[in-house]
């Protein structure tokens, strides 16, 4: 009696005992890979209503970050500036600007700028800028440099791996007091220990209990 299946497919159980294993190794990375913050966060740089540089003033100007996102030393929120601190330069600088046309009409008619979050975490997720600061997190640390930033991106995934690696471990993102917003500061050049600064009160413990953020 002739054979139904042809005689290459004895060797079908074969491949699949060898590529089913690969197959399945593949799916894991691919989805740790491409599931990740790191692939669908990172980078992400939304177009804004105006076209604002941070690199002309932040970085080129030397502008503070505290000047525009003044709440950031007290409260939970780096406050998105209102018109009007805008307006404190730029009812004397670039007054006839067509791209700061949106600027001059918020101003004019009390309506808010639709500017775009760029960072943004889950609302069961607490967070606390303040108390970031007064430990000496540094805004680079998780903003990157947004002093060379002409359209400000997510350079940091912001997850909860991310941020737990962090509170086990924060020595080596922590800084002199007065250096937080200095965006060029080099943790790999001071050797800063913030274990031996006589301006810090008490030691940095950050919680890596599940109450610290999900509260």
């Amino acid at each position: 009696m002739p054979a139904i299946f042809p005689r290459w497919t004895n060797q079908i159980p074969f491949a699949l005992g060898l590529l089913g294993p690969l197959g399945g190794a593949f799916l894991i990375w691919a989805v740790w890979y491409w599931f990740s913050p790191w692939y669908t966060d990172v980078g992400y740089r939304p177009e804004q209503p105006v076209a604002y540089s941070h690199k002309l003033h932040a970085g080129d100007m030397g502008i503070d970050c505290r000047y525009c996102h003044n709440t950031v030393e007290r409260a939970a929120h780096a406050a998105i500036p209102p018109t009007q601190t805008c307006m404190n330069c730029h009812s004397q600088v670039k007054t006839d600007s067509p791209r700061l046309a949106p600027i001059r009409h918020s101003h004019a008619t009390g309506e808010a700028i639709p500017w775009v979050r760029v960072h943004q975490l889950p609302d069961y997720a607490y967070f606390d800028h303040s108390v970031h600061v007064a430990a000496g997190v540094g805004c680079a640390s998780c903003h990157g440099r947004v002093d060379q930033m002409t359209v400000v991106q997510m350079v940091k995934p912001l997850s909860m791996g991310w941020c737990l690696d962090c509170h086990r471990n924060p020595e080596p993102n922590l800084r002199p007091l007065d250096q937080v917003t200095n965006m060029a500061w080099d943790a790999s050049k001071s050797q800063y220990d913030p274990n031996t600064d006589p301006k810090r009160k008490r030691k940095v413990n950050p919680p890596v209990h599940c109450s610290g953020c999900h509260r």
